[in-house]
């Protein structure tokens, strides 16, 4: 067994469990790690980036089981009454299922060209500096709340969350972030924009996830490489456990702009990186 690549899984996980639910790209990130620690071949790395996500999802189920599964009874049973006065986890359920289509049509037909063109620290950096100076924007534009829980998140606002979600098929976007902004931009609150954000994240992470990983298995030639990956995920399950609540807690009282200095700061060092010291940023 070869530990120091056990030790580079581990950090891996411990980036992928911080930067899941952040607005800063966790793909990005695990991008920029890989190519920085040498994390082993390209199509092993590729696949261990997009599959060890699954951990920090898993997080997201085990916290917030009960509303989820409202959310899913109010889907099957029609039930449009939760555990108080004010939850609607019918509506959750409708709205998730529609904030999901977008992104699943265009993952299946663009997801492998996604990431044989732009899985690369260039793009990362550049979809960085860009989502950063769009997290300006929105923070400082007006605000009108339409929704402050996110099962009062109507279909139309969360078809157009859905549309914003499709942007981070884009490494170096952020799933997070486009869709926490985007719901922000719409005018949902910022708790309610976190939480829908982790939830609407499920579908399409596992689906990823399990998707890659049957297509691309036979990359994993060894019992080494599977337990590399399993401890990828272990990890990043139990760090993004200690970060959701912190990150709920963060957007119901602050905003995003420490995000975006941290998304243009990186952006631009790896961009410096490439023109000063020969940086290989094609990948």
């Amino acid at each position: 067994m070869d530990i120091f690549l056990i030790i580079q899984a581990v950090i891996m996980g411990i980036v992928e469990g911080i930067t899941e639910f952040l607005p800063i790209s966790s793909t990005g990130y695990l991008i920029l790690t890989a190519d920085i620690l040498g994390f082993w071949t390209k199509e092993k790395a590729d696949l261990f980036i997009v599959v060890i996500q699954l951990g920090a999802i898993l997080a997201v189920i085990y916290l917030y089981w009960a509303r989820l599964w409202s959310a899913l009874m109010g889907l099957i049973t029609g039930v449009s009454q939760g555990p108080n006065n004010h939850a609607n986890p019918r509506q959750l359920g409708l709205s998730l299922l529609v904030a999901t289509i977008p992104v699943m049509i265009v993952g299946v037909t663009m997801a492998d060209t996604i990431k044989e063109y732009f899985f690369n620290p260039y793009t990362v950096a550049v979809m960085l500096i860009i989502g950063g100076l769009i997290i300006f924007y929105v923070e400082r534009r007006p605000k009108t709340i339409i929704a402050e829980e996110a099962e009062n998140i109507s279909i139309k606002t969360a078809l157009l969350i859905g549309l914003f979600q499709c942007l981070a098929i884009f490494p170096g976007t952020s799933r997070s972030g486009s869709t926490i902004i985007g719901a922000l931009w719409l005018g949902v609150s910022r708790k309610a924009a976190a939480e829908f954000s982790f939830f609407l994240g499920i579908p399409v992470i596992v689906g990823a996830g399990l998707l890659d990983l049957l297509k691309h298995k036979d990359a994993l030639s060894s019992n080494q490489d599977w337990v590399v990956l399993a401890v990828g995920l272990v990890v990043s399950f139990i760090v993004a456990l200690l970060c959701i609540r912190w990150l709920v807690d963060w957007v119901s009282r602050r905003n995003f702009i420490i995000f975006a200095w941290l998304r243009i700061i990186t952006g631009v060092l790896v961009l410096l990186a490439a023109w000063v010291f020969g940086y290989n940023v094609q990948g």
